[in-house]
């Protein structure tokens, strides 16, 4: 091996050596676990810790504005439950709307800070909130259906180049 090539290697392991960060795939669109995701996802950025959450399939939910999507009519069916944050359910107990409504109440009572307010706290703390290209695509949900926080649509490669430099990678 050439002194050059040698001399390459370690720059090269350094650029992808691990640091302080954190990233989550954000899969499930119910509320308990897009709260969970929130939650972790704050907490590190206000420890210091660079985060991005990246969102696929039913996760997209937690980043989608409130209106319909879809060009195709499984597109327009699968928008008609496909909500935005404010109309995720739990994953258990949800009782045909009836769970989210109590839900709210007992985090309201305890004092937890709503789903949306913690999405909010999470832009302002600098997470970087990534769309999956490809869910986006068959889900036929278009980019202008995202919120404005939403830095980017990206694709599977992308987030793995991020998650190959994180100290910690979560699946939620």
């Amino acid at each position: 091996m050439a002194l050059e090539q040698i001399a390459e290697v370690p720059a090269a392991e350094a650029e992808r050596a691990v640091r302080n960060r954190l990233s989550m795939v954000v899969f499930s669109g119910d509320m308990d676990r897009l709260m969970a995701a929130f939650i972790i996802a704050t907490g590190a950025a206000a420890s210091g810790m660079d985060v991005t959450m990246f969102f696929t399939f039913w996760g997209l939910q937690a980043i989608k504005k409130p209106s319909p999507t879809g060009r195709s009519l499984f597109g327009r069916m699968l928008g008609v439950f496909l909500r935005d944050i404010h109309g995720v359910g739990p994953s258990k107990m949800n009782f045909g709307g009836l769970g989210r409504w109590m839900f709210k109440k007992m985090m309201k009572a305890h004092n937890v800070t709503p789903l949306p307010e913690l999405r909010r706290l999470a832009a302002e703390l600098g997470v970087r909130m990534l769309a999956c290209q490809m869910s986006m695509e068959v889900m036929e949900i278009r980019r202008e259906d995202l919120i404005d926080e939403v830095q980017d649509v990206v694709g599977v490669a992308t987030f793995l180049e991020e998650a190959s430099r994180s100290k910690i990678t979560l699946f939620i």
